[in-house]
This record gives structure tokens, sequence and C-alpha cells, in this order.
């Protein structure tokens, strides 16, 4: 099996620095969205010899993004950083959206402080690259200064398809209707209503406002990028360049899998000696468990997944995470997993559960590691179909089902439908994980699976595959070589 070329490494048809395009990207909130923008900034910078700017929005909502920033600055200097202090637009989240999720919160200012941020970073720029959660205040701010616009989708292109489409739907049911039924997304499948975003059930949810109305917006936008390749989803792809879904939708440019570039360097005893561990172990022996940087396990699930864990039989490296921000997370690892009954000492020498950052894509590329059981975050599936390391997927909000069948379909691992997930009451019990992890484990034909996946992934970054030329056809747009889309939307 070979592994990923560096992230869409230039092909040599780059002209010289008189025509070297100034691409300013804007980010939003949380390590599902940054990370992805980074590795673009990247592949734009070093790959594409483009003049790249970072909007960064500080303080940042949680630590690992700090700490991800600095590593990019780091390592690569020649991606410039632009800081923005959010005070700019202050407003009382707490009163007017009570309870929400502090990462939708900060896409809300954000998007309240765009209009204003966004005009002196804009200037002399070639174009904008704007986060999804921001497109419909991004865009006609781009306008009004002639600069073109792009949205970068930084999760799968068949969630990218619900998003595009689903403005049309909620107008197709007409008003008081409340709810979301199965939503049949033209030429791509059938999106149950239990796989829909959780929120998108709740009309007034912050995230279901903001969703909407970028949903609405991505026909003004002058392109889409989408971290995703045309092997993996090629309905979802085909129905997104095809137009039979939205009038009107700009060019859309698969770029995906972008690859890994930054490593956060932490020290050997912040990372609990993972690396070490791992080295020890046999070829294909660790599972590896992780529901990423977002959110956090029920406790009574967390006991079950030890138990689980602990009577699979095989090794495991399990990340626990205590809380929805890592700056809240000061528990004790014994707490956090309610280990009254010894199994940290139990497991000793065949499990490690760290509490600590590990560097993911590190751990997947380790030949010890044979199972993922994994959120299916769209990073966490990125970067397993760039590894080869196939997926027991275990959804818990959001996009992730959308991302667990994906995965299924694609080959890259087993999607267990029937286990809970945030806002179902039911608990996934020890036996039933122990069963499943074994039965993965134990199962060469999904290991072959996700080879093929791998291949697949390296041969559309490899220079001439799909995802290089996608991204290259952007850079050149950006240059000027290429007719500009004429968005239909007016504001």
């Amino acid at each position: 099996m070979s592994s990923p070329s560096p992230p869409n490494s230039a092909s040599g048809d780059c002209p010289g620095p008189a025509a070297t395009p100034r691409i300013v990207l804007f980010p939003s909130a949380g390590m599902g969205h940054l990370v992805p923008f980074t590795r673009l900034a990247v592949a734009l910078s070093a790959g594409h010899r483009c003049d790249v700017s970072l909007v960064t929005a500080l303080p940042t909502v949680s630590s690992a993004e700090s700490r991800h920033i600095a590593a990019l600055s780091a390592a690569f200097p020649a991606v410039r950083r632009t800081d923005m202090d959010l005070r700019l637009a202050p407003f009382d989240a707490s009163s007017e959206f009570p309870g929400a999720d502090p990462f939708y919160v900060r896409y809300e200012a954000l998007r309240r402080s765009a209009p204003l941020l966004l005009a002196p970073l804009l200037a002399g720029a070639s174009a904008l690259v704007a986060d999804i959660a921001l497109a419909s205040v991004a865009i006609p701010v781009a306008r009004e200064l002639h600069v073109p616009c792009y949205v970068f989708f930084t999760a799968s292109a068949t969630m990218l398809s619900l998003k595009a489409y689903f403005p049309a739907y909620l107008d197709a049911r007409g008003a008081g209707q409340h709810g979301v039924g199965d939503v049949d997304v033209p030429g791509v499948y059938c999106i149950p209503s239990s796989s829909v975003p959780q929120a998108l059930h709740d009309p007034d949810d912050i995230f279901t406002r903001q969703f909407v109305a970028n949903g609405r917006a991505l026909v003004a936008a002058n392109g889409l990028l989408v971290n995703a390749f045309e092997a993996m989803e090629p309905e979802a792809v085909a129905a997104l360049h095809g137009g039979a879904m939205v009038a009107g939708l700009p060019p859309v440019f698969a770029v995906g899998p972008l690859m890994p570039v930054v490593k956060l360097g932490e020290t050997g005893e912040e990372q609990g000696n993972y690396r070490a561990w791992l080295d020890a172990q046999p070829t294909r022996s660790v599972v590896y468990v992780s529901f990423g940087s977002r959110k956090a396990l029920a406790r009574d699930q967390i006991k079950e997944l030890a138990a689980g864990l602990e009577a699979c039989g095989h090794r495991f490296l399990w990340v626990v995470k205590g809380a929805v921000v890592d700056r809240d997370d000061a528990g004790e690892l014994n707490d956090l997993i309610g280990d009254d009954e010894g199994f940290l000492q139990r497991v000793q020498g065949r499990g490690l559960v760290t509490k600590s950052w590990v560097e993911q894509d590190e751990v997947l590329r380790h030949p010890a590691v044979g199972l993922f059981v994994s959120h299916c975050g769209w990073n966490s599936v990125t970067e397993a179909a760039s590894s080869g390391v196939p997926v027991l997927a275990w959804p818990r909000f959001a996009d992730q089902r959308v991302n667990a069948r994906v995965a299924a379909r694609a080959g890259l691992g087993v999607w267990v439908e029937r286990w809970s997930w945030e806002g179902e009451e039911a608990v996934v019990t020890a036996e039933d994980i122990a069963e499943q992890v074994a039965a993965v484990m134990g199962d060469e034909a999904v290991a072959e699976k996700a080879a093929s996946v791998l291949e697949a992934a390296a041969r559309a970054v490899a220079d001439g595959g799909t995802s290089h030329r996608s991204l290259a056809e952007f850079v050149r747009r950006c240059r000027g070589g290429t007719a500009i889309h004429t968005p239909r939307v007016k504001f």
C-alpha cells in the first residue's frame, strides 16, 4: 500500500511570482474547521505557490486551536496570519441563545463581526475563501469589494449536498411544518430523518438558522471547495457538478483529502508516552478509540465503553474527553471513566488510556493500529482513509451519521446503525461493543477494503489526480486565467 503524496503538490504549471494570487482564508471555529483550513493554506502556499493569509479569531474557543495555530506559524511562516479581536461585535449569547454550543456561539460572533472586519483584510486580495459557517455574511461583503468569494466546506461532499438542497426541501414542505423527515437529495440518496443533524429538527436552534442561511447563500459564491474526493463519494460529487440538485450552483472543487502538515509538538509526558507504547505493539494489533475534540460521552456510556474494551481481548489506545471545550476538561482520568473497580490497573500494558491530545494522523499511520473506533467527524474519516485504517463508526451528533454512511458505502469500515447517538436514551452495552470490535478486528476483508480506499485517496491527491487537478483549477481561477462564475442571487 502506498501513502498519499504531500498535499496536492505543484505540477509545474504555475507561472512566475508576478502572477502569484493573494488568497485570504477565513475559517470559523473548532478543530473540525480549523484543521482543514490550515491544510488548505499549506497546499496553496507550498504546493501551488500562492500568497496565503489565514484569518484567526482570538481568543480561540479551545486550547487545541491555539496550539494548532502556533504550530502552523512556526512550521510555515510563509502562511501569513491576521488576528481578529471579536470584541468588535459583542452580543449577549446567554440571553439570545441560552445553552447553545460554545462553538456555534463563536460562529455567530464571527458572522456579526465579518462585515466590519473583512473590508481591510481583502484589500488587494485575489480571492476570499470563507468557511461554510460564514458564507451568507462573507459573500456579500466580498462582492461589494469586487473580490471573488469561494466557500470551503470542510465536511463530506454528501453533507454539502444536503446543505445545498436543504433550503429547497424546507420550501417544498411549506410553512407550519415541524420537524424534519427523510431528505431525498436529488442525485445522491435519501438521508433518513434519524441521520439528519439533531439541531436541524428545531427551526429555532442557532445552528439551524446558520445552516439554512448559509445553504441559501451557496449559489451566490464564485465556487465551492470541499475536502472530499470523487472515488469515495462518486454520487455526491457528480450531483454537485451536475446542476440537477440546485439551480445555479457554482463550480465545485473536490480537493480532498487535504493532508496533515502540522504537529502540535507537546512533550512526551503530555502525550502520555503513546508513541513509545505504540512502537512496542505488534502490527495491526491496536484498536484506537477517539470521539474527537468537540463532544464528551456521557459517564454511563464511558463506563460501558471501558468494560467493552477490556472484554474485547485486543490492545487499545483510548483518548478520553470529559468536556465540550478542552479548557473546561479539568477532571482526573480515574473520575472520567468511573474507575472504582481498578480498570486502569487491569488493562495496564494491554491498554493505554489518556486525556491528553494525540497526533491522530500519526497514530493512524502507525503500523500497530488495526482499527479506529470513531465518531466519524469528517477530519477523522479522511485521516482514516488516507491511512488505510478500517473504521468502526459510532457517530455522536451533527453530520456524523451522514459521514458514517459515506465511510461504510466506500468500504472504509462498518457502521452499527442501531447504536445510539446524542439525545437518544439508549446506552450501547459493553457486550455489544466488545463483540463488534472483535468482529471487525478479525475480518480480513474489511482491512482489504480499507486498503483500497487508501489507494484511491493516494491517486486523488497525486499529480494528475482528480483532487490535484481541482485545486490547480481553483488556483488558475484565482489568477484570473478562467472566466469567473457570475452568481444569480442578488443581495
